[in-house]
């Protein structure tokens, strides 16, 4: 972000009094407390759904979270010389989650539940007429595309180091892929969007570490941009994978996330069994394939390889989890 889009500032009704580069934003000190300033690539009415989704959490108890300022004018979106949107938020300075932490981890689960529970909202979804995100419909894209790279490394007849040791690995994982889509199928009526729309879930989207702000006024949630209608087990299954990864699996370390989220709001068997799935499908892996097939191939990052070996050093511990924790109760349940 130049610093030409400072000057799109002017257009609101505050004072700033210093500013400073942050991730891909600018933000800003004013009397009335810090702002952000970030380029939108979105549209408008998207944008205006966001505001009034954040405005509904307000309203059900759950104070901490974003908020998006119009201008003078009254608009959401702003335009530099370059025709490029901005859009300004409201910002509260706190320190990220740190996933290493317990007490971090603990403590932003449990916000995390209480958000799910501002963020149903089936009024907003009708009035919005907002379509359900489907996770069977997501699952067939993935697995098509992982076979398309297959039969991609397959032909290639010169494999550097890294390809030839993705395609000794690769009917593993699409294996795994195949048998999450067949058995998510097989519960057709779990995942149901029309489920979806009757629930009135909404999900943040993007909930992980870096948009959870530890801050004076507890946990601070921001980046709503990716905001979703779907089963909230979709934000929980993001956060959790990430944690999970960095605590090698950790038997203690999931336990608790799941006490932490269910003492704050109980999971349903229809939760259980979307979050079984949710953590079971390769997703590591189809991402990995995915950066390698849309790079130029010339050169491959050392740390592909580094991810590509460490998801495949932790899948027995993943496994064991999963079955210690959810596969035999989901399964038997259903």
């Amino acid at each position: 972000m130049n610093d030409r889009a400072l000057g799109v500032l002017e257009k609101y009704d505050i004072e700033v009094l210093r500013s400073w580069k942050g991730r891909s934003a600018i933000l800003c000190e004013t009397k009335t407390g810090i702002k952000i300033l970030k380029e939108y690539k979105g549209g408008q009415e998207r944008l205006l759904t966001q505001k009034k989704l954040l405005e509904k959490i307000k309203e059900k108890g759950f104070g901490n979270v974003e908020d998006i300022i119009p201008t003078i004018e009254g608009e959401l979106l702003v335009k530099d010389e370059e025709m490029n949107s901005y859009y300004l938020k409201e910002y509260s300075l706190g320190k990220e989650c740190n996933i290493k932490e317990p007490r971090d981890i603990g403590t932003v689960t449990g916000q995390m539940a209480l958000l799910h529970i501002a963020m149903e909202l089936p009024e907003l979804i009708k009035e919005k007429n907002l379509q359900p995100y489907s996770l069977p419909k997501e699952y067939e894209k993935y697995n098509r595309e992982l076979r398309k790279v297959k039969k991609y490394l397959k032909t290639k007849r010169q494999k550097n180091h890294f390809e030839y040791f993705l395609y000794k690995n690769y009917d593993f994982f699409l294996e795994q892929a195949e048998k999450v889509l067949e058995e998510v199928n097989h519960f057709s009526q779990e995942f149901a969007e029309e489920k979806l729309l009757s629930k009135g879930c909404f999900c943040h989207g993007d909930f992980q570490h870096h948009n959870a702000l530890t801050c004076d006024e507890g946990v601070y949630i921001i980046n709503f941009e990716k905001f979703v209608v779907d089963n909230s087990m979709r934000d929980f299954s993001l956060f959790f994978r990430k944690v999970m990864e960095k605590n090698n699996w950790k038997e203690e370390v999931g336990q608790m996330m799941l006490q932490s989220y269910q003492k704050q709001k109980p999971l349903s068997m229809e939760d259980k069994l979307q979050l079984y799935y949710r953590l079971n499908y390769p997703e590591k892996f189809r991402k990995i394939v995915n950066f390698y097939y849309g790079s130029s191939k010339v050169w491959i990052p050392d740390k592909n390889m580094e991810k590509l070996d460490k998801i495949l050093k932790q899948e027995e511990e993943k496994t064991r989890f999963l079955k210690n924790n959810f596969k035999d109760e989901v399964l038997h349940k259903y």
